[in-house]
């Protein structure tokens, strides 16, 4: 029985800028805040974290500066997927030596493999490391997306964990869950679909929301691992505005310009992506409202 790498809520934690390097000591900040939340876990160099702006060297100095923060306090899990199987391979290798405690791989984004091209893509980063490995599988970013009988062939990897959902199929999710064994682990990928997801059977969620808001969505993956999905439900809803504010312009440009309007770090991105619209910053510092009281 493989363990499960974590249950809950890990932050896919934002990347803090300062003109055109990497902010650490902010860095440094905002891992303090997340643990003191409640966050049971944090994804360095995710999506949320700017992945594919970075250079291997900022890349390797924020996994080695959140695994050594953090302290093993929580598990430290590392973005190291690319679209290129050999360099996701030698991410994934440098990531282990940095002492993350697991890896997050997406879909190989534009070269759009077949189904067997994923199960081999995968399966040689598995083969690579002696970690857990979590598949990441966001169609709407990367082209491409994994069945659940492309999921239970994986699940067949002594170091394939699960998987974070990113798809919002529940059809598929429900496929997935029946066809896997009880150790492959689904995690909701989107913010808005924690609460169900969970009541499905996945046992948490890798979160942009708990960038902003760390102890509510704590509180929400523990409201359903307790299996008080009525109180679970009611907290979904109350964060749906706010929810809905953070990816009202691509991810993650909602959440960093929520980051600095909390006074948390500079919102800088990095082009291609660019600030976020007025009208949209309206919306989102309205949505903010509720929940400034608690940052």
């Amino acid at each position: 029985m493989k363990p499960c790498v974590f249950t809950g809520s890990a932050v896919a934690i934002v990347t803090p800028f300062c003109g055109d390097g990497v902010d650490l000591e902010a860095f440094d900040r905002l891992i303090e805040r997340q643990i003191q939340g409640g966050t049971d876990a944090i994804v360095v160099c995710g999506t949320t974290g700017e992945a594919a702006t970075l250079s291997y060297n900022e890349r390797m100095a924020l996994i080695e500066r959140c695994v050594r923060t953090v302290d093993r306090r929580v598990p430290v899990i590392a973005g190291s997927g690319t679209n290129s199987t050999a360099s996701s391979i030698a991410l994934s290798k440098a990531a282990q030596s940095a002492g993350v405690d697991a890896l997050l791989t997406v879909t190989p984004y534009y070269n759009k493999a077949s189904q067997s091209g994923l199960v081999q893509h995968f399966s040689a980063i598995a083969d690579a490391v002696d970690i857990p490995v979590i598949l990441y599988n966001v169609p709407s970013r990367t082209g491409v997306g994994c069945t659940a009988q492309t999921y239970q062939a994986l699940a067949q990897h002594p170091n394939i964990a699960g998987v974070k959902e990113a798809s919002d199929g529940f059809d598929l999710i429900q496929d997935t869950l029946n066809l896997c064994p009880p150790d492959f682990t689904v995690w909701s990928g989107n913010d808005g679909s924690t609460a169900a997801i969970m009541a499905l059977g996945g046992k948490g969620v890798i979160s942009v929301a708990a960038n902003v808001v760390p102890r509510e969505m704590h509180e929400l993956t523990q409201l359903c691992l307790e299996n008080r999905f009525l109180e679970a439900g009611t907290l979904q809803l109350k964060l749906h505005e706010l929810i809905r504010a953070l990816f009202c312009e691509v991810n993650p440009i909602p959440v960093k310009a929520a980051m600095e309007l909390l006074g948390l770090c500079s919102g800088e991105l990095r082009l291609p992506l660019c600030r976020m619209s007025e009208r949209h910053l309206e919306q989102l510092s309205s949505a903010l409202k509720p929940f400034r009281a608690s940052v």
